[in-house]
């Protein structure tokens, strides 16, 4: 185990796979923020879990609100950790929902928890490892939602981005499940009409969340798309509403639009 330390603008820790650093939110009493190697990698507010900071996110969490009745536990598996802001909001927003986290680091993990704990853990459960190996060795039909926010630092590790683990991801869902996963990309939006084209091969249903100053390439950003196996399955109208409400609006790329932008973009296959 890495060493505590007490810093002027946080607490650290050296976890397996580098360093990790959890940061108060002087605005907001429960606020912390997670940098792993100096990156942002999550927000948590143990007061209020629904308070999502980051804008990616509420994308993420207009997923979860839109994908079935409202309070209607589900069955979660969340690929990557982080300081489990999707974990917590899934739990305050859906009680009874039974959760898995994957994570690769588990001092990461330990620190996050001793620092800034579930404040319900009932419910979630962890394993530990490689997110690729992970899931494929769940059985098929286990989850209604997989919410996939693997990085390495500032990018999608290459072993959760290609045909064959999206297979395994649509796999492990039920037939009306949900896949929601988070991108990080920047002009002409290569890696996401790469993963685009990649998720077609394995789910019918497929839209993006994004701000519209990344579509004209105007900035770094989050997409996150949103991918079912079964045809007409996404609630692309109440997706859309809800983002056009967020203080940071978004918009939902889909059908002919999504068919523009993916224009000419191969699936990712790996050798």
């Amino acid at each position: 185990m890495g060493t505590w330390r007490e810093i002027v603008d946080g607490i650290g820790e050296r976890t397996e796979f580098g360093n990790a650093r959890l940061v108060r939110d002087p605005r907001r009493k429960g606020g912390w923020t997670l940098l792993f190697e100096e990156v942002q990698q999550s927000y948590v507010d143990v007061a209020d879990p629904t308070h999502l900071s980051f804008e990616y996110a509420r994308r993420i969490a207009a997923v979860v609100d839109t994908m079935a009745p409202v309070e209607a536990p589900l069955q979660v598996l969340h690929l990557g950790g982080g300081a489990f802001t999707m974990p917590r909001y899934v739990a305050a927003t859906r009680p009874g929902s039974t959760q898995v986290i994957v994570e690769r680091d588990r001092q990461l993990a330990e620190f996050v928890q001793r620092v800034v704990p579930l404040r319900d853990p009932a419910g979630i459960s962890f394993v530990f490892g490689d997110a690729r190996r992970v899931v494929s060795d769940i059985p098929a039909s286990s989850y209604d939602l997989v919410i996939g926010d693997v990085y390495d630092a500032a990018q999608m590790p290459e072993s959760v981005s290609d045909v064959t683990f999206a297979a395994e991801v649509a796999r492990v869902l039920r037939p009306d499940g949900v896949y929601a996963v988070n991108v990080a990309d920047l002009a002409p939006l290569a890696f996401s009409r790469g993963q685009a084209a990649t998720l077609r091969t394995a789910f019918d249903d497929l839209c993006l969340l994004v701000r519209p100053e990344l579509l004209r390439g105007r900035r770094f950003g989050n997409v996150v798309f949103a991918a079912a196996k079964a045809p007409d399955r996404l609630p692309v109208a109440r997706l859309a509403a809800i983002l056009g409400r967020d203080r940071q609006p978004a918009q939902v790329v889909s059908g002919a639009g999504l068919d523009l932008l993916t224009a000419g973009a191969d699936p990712v296959v790996l050798p």
